[in-house]
């Protein structure tokens, strides 16, 4: 048990989420996430990859058309068992080890590249860089597709995101770094894409009715279950939505999907 505490007191927010059970942690919900992947419409004749597949509940989608494959990018060697049960019966998906900003792939192997839940954690020139890297691996015609945090409203101004920026951090002991919707899209500009869809949903990533919405009942009971064993993973939650909820007026989640021309 003591170990445990000790994991989740120095864990990353999601990787406590994800250890209680949690599958979903995108800050727009599964409802976004389906948004998106609508939108992305991949297919049987794509090449996709993901940066960061998690748990694997959007791997799910992306390969129920069987496309022609799929490559999950993680820096961590221990993916989670969920992202493994996932791929295990589909042949043409498979996992790589290497950061989102540096795959190691060949330019234009892609048809697809998604990411979710990680441009916000990193500073600008890591979400340039990542961004950059999707560019690049896409194929002319070739779709990226993002679902992350977003200011609000678009005028946003700089001492309220500093002060948004900070409260997250600390909550979720990793840097949070949320961009307006324009700024959003105009990183995505500067690496030569053009936004063709965007979509919001609100930031309710803790509240009872996203979790049912989210995990199901019986997976919401489970995690309710899980974090009521644990004291200290109990704390970090209060904590984390103490902080959703103070700044619920500056969050919201955002996605879009750009093309490459």
């Amino acid at each position: 048990m003591s170990e445990q505490n000790n994991d989740v007191k120095r864990l990353q927010g999601h990787w406590v989420l994800a250890k209680l059970g949690k599958r979903v942690l995108r800050p727009g919900g599964i409802e976004l996430t389906r948004r998106l992947v609508a939108a992305a419409a991949p297919s049987a004749s794509d090449r996709i990859v993901e940066f960061g597949p998690g748990t694997g509940r959007t791997a799910e989608m992306l390969l129920q058309p069987g496309p022609a494959s799929y490559k999950g990018v993680d820096p961590n060697r221990n993916v989670t068992p969920q992202l493994l049960h996932v791929l295990e019966n589909h042949p043409q998906a498979r996992l790589i080890e290497a950061s989102a900003a540096e795959t190691g792939l060949p330019d234009g192997e892609a048809t697809l590249v998604l990411g979710e839940a990680m441009l916000t954690m990193q500073p600008e020139h890591t979400k340039k860089k990542i961004i950059a890297e999707a560019a690049r691996l896409l194929a002319s015609g070739g779709r990226y597709a993002i679902h992350e945090l977003s200011l609000r409203p678009d005028d946003c101004s700089d001492d309220v995101a500093t002060e948004v920026s900070h409260a997250l951090s600390r909550g979720i002991k990793v840097g949070a770094r949320p961009l307006t919707a324009p700024a959003w899209a105009a990183l995505l500009e500067e690496a030569g894409l053009v936004v063709e869809w965007r979509s919001t949903n609100p930031m309710r990533l803790l509240e009872p009715s996203r979790l049912i919405a989210d995990e199901g009942l019986l997976g919401a009971a489970r995690f309710a279950l899980n974090v009521a064993r644990h004291p200290q993973a109990r704390a970090r939650i209060k904590t984390m939505r103490a902080a959703f909820r103070a700044h619920a007026d500056n969050l919201a989640a955002i996605a879009l999907v750009a093309r490459k021309p």
